[in-house]
């Protein structure tokens, strides 16, 4: 674990491994603990470096949150850690900062990892379901947001069957300080429509989403791949929004596919 600052925020991070640079960029409202599975898996092929968004996890909070900010953290990372281009690869929110990222520094994109994301913004009801949360964050805690979004994040026979994969979610959303929390939903609220931009991503694409996703359904992946010249979609049997943590070997297996044809095992 490291730091690097970033503007108006302290970034905490992981940098393990060697090889081609590999950033994953972690969920609402998670930190960079859900990528456990996938470095532990990975990294001994691969540079996988996983930042906590600012707010969450071993980052400072920040007194704005935008997916553009979260994104300029990313790339101050990079240049931290002098790496001029990597493959960016986000779940969920991840996914918003992923877009954000190639937005403003296309030239310093290998590759791109969709999880579980959309490129739409929000409709009305959801930016106003967006600020009540926030509000229940700063009023009421991390708790009350793990008790409200676990639910909606995993499968329901996730839910009803592994309680450990319950557990481990609320741990990583209680760690979480409330303020960033609210920061991130207000941020995720005025996010920009990036489906313009699909059409001019020109760089190789790997969309994944859990076939039982609520928050982002399988039909907004199928859709994104239509637009992404190239891209591959990979939908996991089983598995709801956060499908890397519920079915990690099939997770695993595609983008270790993906790397692998990006830049094969030297």
């Amino acid at each position: 674990m490291a730091f690097v600052k970033s503007r108006d925020t302290q970034i905490g991070y992981d940098d393990v491994g060697d090889g081609l640079p590999v950033v994953l960029l972690h969920a609402f409202p998670l930190n960079r603990a859900m990528w456990h599975e996938q470095i532990a898996a990975l990294s001994s092929r691969w540079r996988f470096i996983a930042p906590d968004h600012r707010g969450f996890g071993e980052s400072s909070v920040a007194p704005s949150a935008t997916m553009e900010e979260m994104a300029q953290d990313v790339a101050a990372l990079l240049d931290e850690l002098q790496i001029e281009q990597a493959v960016i690869g986000g779940l969920s929110m991840g996914g918003y900062v992923s877009f954000a990222f190639y937005r403003q520094f296309p030239q310093r994109v290998r590759a791109l990892i969709l999880a579980d994301t959309r490129a739409e913004a929000d409709t009305e009801e959801a930016r106003r379901n967006r600020e009540r949360m926030a509000e229940r964050a700063l009023r009421e805690g991390a708790e009350a947001i793990a008790e409200e979004m676990i639910p909606k994040l995993v499968a329901a026979r996730t839910l009803n069957e592994r309680p450990e994969i319950r557990e481990r979610l609320r741990l990583m959303i209680v760690r979480n300080d409330p303020a960033g929390i609210a920061a991130a939903q207000r941020g995720m609220a005025v996010r920009r429509d990036q489906t313009d931009l699909l059409a001019r991503i020109e760089v190789p694409t790997l969309i994944i989403v859990g076939c039982e996703d609520q928050l982002t359904p399988p039909e907004l992946s199928e859709a994104m791949h239509q637009r992404i010249r190239g891209s591959h979609l990979v939908a996991i049997e089983g598995a709801g929004h956060v499908s890397n943590i519920e079915r990690p070997q099939d997770f695993n297996r595609a983008l270790e596919s993906f790397l692998q044809r990006i830049e094969p095992k030297r």
